[in-house]
C-alpha cells in the first residue's frame, strides 16, 4: 500500500472514500433544463475513471425559483431532475468513486432579472457589488419556505442516488445571514451571533428531518471573511463548534475571503497571479477546533501542495478541482508513478471566468474537459503508424506532435526559432501571467519523452517537407502581428516587439489595444515594470473587455498598483512626429471628438493575421487541398476526407495560422484534427 498521505483511505460515516483528492462542488454550466445530463455525466464520470476519491457535483444546485441560475446551475427545486440525477449518480459509483451534490438558496447572490423575475432574497437589503440585485429583506413566512425548500430538495438528492449532500453557507444565502456586512436584522435571525446562525440551525433540522441519520450532510462554510466587519476568524471557529455540537454535521468544506465584488471572487477561485493555496491554515483553524473532517479547495493546483495539506494536518481531504479540468486521470498518474506527467492546471481561469461570462467552462489547457462525449483524455494507438510532420513549435503545434506520437506515428516537428512554445513565450514575460508558461513547459516535456523528431531553428520550406514523404501535414506556423493602418503607422511599436525585448522603450507610453485580451495588459506590466508611465487606452467600453472577472480583476490590480491608467472609448486617428515625441491623436467612438496626446512612445496591440504562405503552398499536392469536414470535426470523427485523388498526403492548420483566436482554440484544433490521423 503507497506510503502517500493523498491516498490514503478516508472513513466518512458508512462512507469509505478511496483517497483523500477530492472534485469540489462548481458550476461548469453543462447543464440541460437545469438537469445534470449526457454532458454533465460524462465529465465527472471521467474524474471517476482517473481514480478521484469523491467528487461533489451541482455546484450552487438551486433549490427555490426565487433563486435563478445565472451562470448554468443545476435547479433541485422539482422532481423532474431524480431520474437525471440515478443516471449521474450510477455512472459514477460505477468506476469507484463517491459522489456528492451541493444545494444552496443563492440569496442576494443572483439575479431579479432571471428565471421567473422574482425579487431575489436577503436577510436585509443590502446589495452585493458582484451581483448587482436589490434583495427583498425576508419575512418569517419567506423563511419558513425556504427552509421547507432545502428539506425537499435534500430528500431528492437522496432518492438521486448520492452519497452525501453538501449545504452551501459561504457568500449565499446561509452565509448572508450569518455575515455582520450583510444581515442587518434586528430580529430573531440578526445581531448576536447565535441569531445570524438560527437559519443555518433551522435548516440542519430540516435537512436532517428529511433524509434520516444515515445520510451524509455537510457544510461548505466560511473560516475567515478577511474583509473588516465581516466574519471573524474566531467568529467562524464558535460557528463550526456549534455545527458540530448539533451532532447532525458530517463534515465541514472550508474556504475563506468575501467573494462580494470581482476581486473577492478572485481570492476565492484564483487565476494566475494569486498565491497557491493561501487559505489553507485558515482550514486547518477550524480543524484543530472540531472533531469533524474537514474539506478545503482554493487554488490547490499541485500535487505538492496538496500533498502538504493533508501530511501537515491541516484538512482530511483536498480539493483539486481545476486541476482535474486540466487533468481528470491525475490520480491514476499518481497511482503509477507518473506525477510529472500530471497535465498542470496553471491558473488560466478559462473555467470560472467563462461560466461568469455566461458561456460553457473550458480548461484553458485541455480541450477534451467538457467534451467527453466527442473529445477522448486518452489517446488510443493507431492500427497503423504513418508519418506525420508538423510544421510550428507553438502550443497548436505541440499538441498535434503530442497526440500524433501517442498515435503511434513517426512525427517530425519544425520550429524555425532557438526555443519551442511560440507566443507562449512572449505571454509569459509578465510576473502576473508568468505561469502560463507551465502550458509549454508540459508540451514540451511530453514531446521529448515521447520521442518526437524535434528540429529547431529549420524553417521548414515546400520541397524539404515533400522529401520526407509524409502521410500528413499539420501546419501551426502561428500569426504575426497585424499592421496597423493609420496615418503615421510606421512611427509605433509593437506590443510583440515591447514582449520579445526587441524594443526597450522609456518615458511616457500610450499603449493602444484594439483586442481587449491579455497580451496588451501584459505587455503593460512589463513596460511599466521596466519604470515606464503606461496610458493604456481601448476603443471599448471597458478595458479587458474580453476578460472574465477574475482574470480582469487581478490583472488590473496589478497594473493600477504600477501607475498604469485606463483610458476607454477612445480610437487611434493618427501619430506624427512633434520633435523628440510623438503627437498621437485620438477620436472618441461615440462623440466623435478628436483630443491630441504627447508622448513618447506609442506601441500597438492590434492582434495576428496567419503565417500561412507555407499551408497555400502545399495545397494543391495535398489529398484534401486543405479543407477539413466542419460537421465531422463538431461530431468527433475524423476530418479528412479525399477529394484530391493525385495528391500524396493529408494538410491541416491549427490555431493562429488560420485566424488570431487563443491557446484553446489552438490546442482544440489539434485535438480534433489529430486524435485519428
Amino acid at each position: 500500500m503507497s506510503t502517500d498521505p493523498l491516498l490514503q483511505p478516508l472513513q466518512l460515516r458508512h462512507l469509505t472514500l478511496r483517497n483523500r483528492i477530492i472534485s469540489t462542488a462548481h458550476a461548469p454550466s453543462y447543464e440541460e433544463g437545469g438537469h445534470p445530463r449526457e454532458r454533465y455525466r460524462l465529465y465527472h464520470e471521467e474524474k471517476a475513471k482517473g481514480g478521484i476519491g469523491l467528487t461533489i457535483i451541482g455546484g450552487s444546485t438551486n433549490i427555490a425559483p426565487d433563486s435563478p441560475s445565472v451562470f448554468g446551475q443545476l435547479y433541485a427545486g422539482d422532481d423532474s431532475i431524480i431520474p437525471w440525477f440515478q443516471k449521474l449518480t450510477s455512472g459514477v459509483k460505477s468506476h469507484g468513486a463517491a459522489i456528492m451534490c451541493q444545494i444552496t438558496h443563492m440569496g442576494r447572490r443572483t439575479a431579479w432579472d432571471d428565471g421567473h423575475w422574482l425579487p431575489v432574497a436577503g436577510p436585509s437589503g443590502t446589495r452585493e457589488r458582484a451581483h448587482r440585485s436589490f434583495p427583498k429583506a425576508m419575512e418569517q413566512e419567506d423563511i419558513s419556505r425556504i427552509i421547507a425548500q432545502f428539506a425537499d430538495a435534500a430528500k431528492r438528492c437522496q432518492e438521486g442516488g448520492f452519497d452525501g449532500i453538501e449545504l452551501l453557507s459561504h457568500s449565499h444565502l446561509l452565509g448572508q445571514f450569518l455575515s455582520p456586512l450583510v444581515n442587518q436584522r434586528d430580529d430573531a435571525y440578526g445581531g448576536s451571533l447565535e441569531n445570524r446562525l438560527r437559519l443555518t440551525m433551522q435548516v440542519l433540522d430540516a435537512v436532517r428531518g428529511a433524509v434520516g441519520d444515515a445520510f451524509i450532510v455537510g457544510l461548505r462554510a466560511t473560516g475567515d471573511e478577511l474583509v473588516q466587519g465581516g466574519l471573524s476568524a474566531e467568529e467562524c471557529v464558535e460557528i463550526a463548534q456549534a455545527l458540530q455540537a448539533t451532532g447532525q454535521v458530517d463534515f465541514l468544506n472550508i474556504l475563506a475571503g468575501a467573494p462580494y465584488d470581482d476581486l473577492g471572487l478572485a481570492g476565492w477561485v484564483p487565476p494566475m497571479g494569486m498565491p497557491s493555496g493561501a487559505h489553507i491554515t485558515v482550514a486547518g483553524r477550524i480543524r484543530a477546533a472540531v472533531d469533524l473532517p474537514i474539506f478545503h479547495a482554493g487554488g490547490v493546483a499541485d500535487i505538492a501542495t496538496a500533498r502538504h495539506a493533508v501530511a501537515d494536518g491541516h484538512v482530511d481531504l483536498i480539493g483539486m478541482t481545476r486541476a482535474h479540468m486540466a487533468d481528470p486521470h491525475l490520480v491514476n498518474k499518481l497511482l503509477r508513478g507518473d506525477e510529472k506527467r500530471i497535465r498542470p492546471c496553471v491558473g488560466l481561469g478559462s473555467c470560472v471566468d467563462r461560466v461568469n461570462q455566461g458561456k460553457a467552462a473550458v480548461c484553458g489547457h485541455n480541450a477534451a474537459t467538457g467534451r467527453e462525449a466527442v473529445m477522448p483524455h486518452i489517446i488510443e494507438k493507431a492500427d497503423v503508424s504513418r508519418r506525420v510532420v508538423v510544421v510550428g513549435g507553438g502550443p497548436a503545434g505541440l499538441e498535434a506532435a503530442r497526440i500524433s506520437a501517442l498515435r503511434g506515428h513517426h512525427v517530425v516537428l519544425f520550429e524555425a526559432s532557438e526555443r519551442l512554445g511560440g507566443q507562449l513565450k512572449l505571454a509569459s514575460m509578465g510576473m502576473t501571467r508568468r505561469q502560463i508558461w507551465g502550458a509549454a513547459d508540459w508540451l514540451i516535456q511530453e514531446v521529448t519523452q515521447l520521442g518526437v523528431d524535434i528540429r529547431m531553428n529549420t524553417y521548414a520550406e515546400e520541397d524539404e517537407l515533400r522529401a520526407l514523404t509524409p502521410d500528413a501535414i499539420i501546419i501551426a506556423t502561428g500569426g504575426w502581428p497585424e499592421p496597423p493602418q493609420f496615418e503615421g503607422a510606421e512611427l509605433t511599436v509593437s506590443s510583440w516587439d515591447v514582449l520579445a525585448g526587441a524594443a526597450r522603450l522609456s518615458g511616457a507610453v500610450m499603449l493602444f489595444d484594439e483586442v481587449g485580451d491579455h497580451p496588451a495588459l501584459v505587455c503593460a506590466d512589463v513596460m511599466a515594470r521596466a519604470g515606464c508611465k503606461v496610458a493604456h487606452v481601448t476603443p471599448d467600453l471597458a478595458t479587458a473587455h474580453d476578460l472574465g472577472p477574475t482574470n480582469s480583476a487581478v490583472v488590473l490590480r496589478d497594473l493600477a498598483t504600477q501607475g498604469v491608467s485606463f483610458t476607454c472609448f477612445q480610437e487611434l486617428v493618427s501619430v506624427a512626429n512633434a520633435g523628440n515625441r510623438k503627437e498621437v491623436t485620438l477620436r472618441h467612438v461615440l462623440t466623435g471628438e478628436t483630443t491630441l496626446h504627447s508622448v513618447d512612445h506609442l506601441v500597438i496591440e492590434h492582434g495576428s493575421v496567419p503565417m500561412d504562405g507555407l499551408y497555400h503552398a502545399l495545397k494543391a499536392g495535398s489529398r484534401n487541398f486543405g479543407q477539413l469536414d466542419q460537421r465531422a470535426m463538431i461530431a468527433g470523427t475524423s476530418p479528412f476526407e479525399t477529394r484530391n485523388p493525385e495528391g500524396t498526403y493529408m494538410l491541416a492548420r491549427l490555431g493562429d495560422a488560420v485566424a488570431n483566436r487563443n491557446m484553446h482554440a489552438a490546442l482544440y484544433d489539434a485535438l480534433r484534427v489529430c486524435k485519428d490521423l
